[in-house]
């Protein structure tokens, strides 16, 4: 099994706010695009750099309200928001 990974969420300018853990880039991206606040008509660009290298993965991200699945614990709502993302390329940086 592969190692969970940290990536560092950058804006535009290239400061980075937090980090998200997952196995792959994209698992990570979806815990990101539903703290955001992207639509599908409107996504919002995501870039998490790799933590450890110089890659920056890039996604555009959104979410929906969509209806909670059948079999749904007693405390979950009857809308949930779902998270979506596409991956967009990977940026490489000359420096971290």
């Amino acid at each position: 099994m592969s190692e969970t990974r940290n990536f560092v969420l950058r804006d535009k300018k290239g400061n980075e706010h937090g980090v998200f853990t997952g196995k792959q880039p994209r698992q990570a991206a979806l815990k990101v695009a539903n703290r955001g606040k992207g639509t599908k008509s409107k996504p919002e660009d995501i870039r998490l750099r790799e933590r450890g290298t110089k890659k920056i993965h890039v996604f555009k991200g959104w979410r929906e309200m969509v209806e909670a699945p059948k079999n749904k614990p007693d405390w979950m709502p009857d809308k949930i928001n779902k998270p979506f993302v596409k991956k967009v390329g990977i940026d490489k940086l000359d420096k971290i």
